[in-house]
């Protein structure tokens, strides 16, 4: 660990050169996601607010496409303090951060109205500050689409057709027991696997959104779309615990409100990829199953949330959640 860390650190170091140059403090900001993408946009915009109302103090530096490892390996990077800024999906936290089960249940959020109703609340804020305890700071929650399953070997018309199917899945007991509970293998792997992994048969496919299955060119292998939308789980904005100490409580409060101002703009140009993905995919001949009836979906998720909403604090979570307008 101590010469990995070393090693990244060095990487960075003479990455960001010129940004630290110039400023006085410069974040380091990882996404496994492209140039370009919504999630890395809205941190480089971040970036930009931050620069401009420090009057050019602090400055972000991003590392996307996975420059600085996968998630789960970024992660434990930035407890570490070797990456500062951190945009990562929910599901890697499940088996760190009990509470964000929660958020990562199928079928938990009725529409992206409801999830956003619940993540810019309260609630959200619950999960956010539980964030505190594991060496981290929870900023703010940006989209992740619905997650809807993909496979190279057939359409998926109902559960049926997912018995003894092979589906790559995040590293999160959740998912894992997802696909179980419906019939399929899952087999957890990093994102930067999953392509490889479908086009040698160690997988028969996988599941995400729109834009990670055209960004990805996961379709060129599994050219087979089912809109089960069995998961919208929420992408979490985090920082290092270490590099925000270090920080004094104004450049604190700067970093909270860029984060919270980033998300509508995140939004916003996540609805436009989203529509732009959807139609490229339709473009390319991608045979998509959009009429399914998803109350069997549904139904069979019951061993999933008895295995996972086990304590009264999760229960409380979900009852609230389901209880929002």
């Amino acid at each position: 660990m101590k010469t990995l860390t070393a090693t990244l650190l060095a990487t960075v170091a003479l990455t960001g050169a010129a940004a630290a140059q110039s400023c006085e403090v410069t974040l380091r900001a990882s996404d496994t996601h492209p140039e370009g993408y919504p999630t890395v946009v809205a941190v480089e915009r971040m970036g930009e607010m931050l620069t401009e109302r420090s009057d050019g103090r602090i400055c972000v530096e991003m590392f996307h496409s996975a420059q600085l490892g996968e998630e789960k390996d970024t992660i434990e990077q930035t407890q570490l303090g070797v990456i500062d800024l951190n945009r990562v999906s929910l599901g890697p936290f499940n088996n760190i951060i009990e509470e964000t089960k929660v958020f990562t249940l199928p079928y938990i959020f009725r529409s992206t109205e409801h999830m956003h109703q619940v993540v810019d609340g309260e609630i959200g804020q619950q999960i956010l500050d539980e964030f505190q305890n594991h060496q981290l700071v929870g900023l703010t929650f940006y989209d992740g689409g619905s997650r809807s399953f993909y496979n190279s070997q057939k359409p998926i018309t109902s559960v049926d057709d997912i018995e003894g199917m092979k589906f790559r899945v995040m590293q999160s007991d959740v998912f894992v027991d997802m696909v179980e509970a419906l019939g399929g293998n899952a087999t957890p792997l990093p994102y930067g696997e999953v392509y490889s992994s479908i086009q040698t048969g160690v997988i028969d496919g996988a599941e995400n959104n729109w834009p990670s299955y055209d960004s990805s060119g996961h379709y060129e292998v599994a050219p087979y779309y089912t809109l089960d939308q069995h998961l919208m789980v929420p992408e979490v904005l985090t920082m290092s615990q270490a590099s925000w100490n270090s920080l004094s409580e104004e450049d604190q409060q700067l970093i909270r409100e860029a984060a919270r101002e980033s998300t509508p703009i995140m939004r916003e140009l996540w609805q436009a990829r989203e529509a732009e993905s959807e139609q490229a995919m339709r473009d390319a001949g991608v045979e998509i199953v959009a009429e399914i009836d998803k109350q069997p979906f549904i139904d069979a998720m019951g061993p999933v949330y008895e295995k996972h909403v086990t304590s009264e604090k999760l229960q409380d979570l979900v009852s609230q959640i389901q209880a929002v307008e």
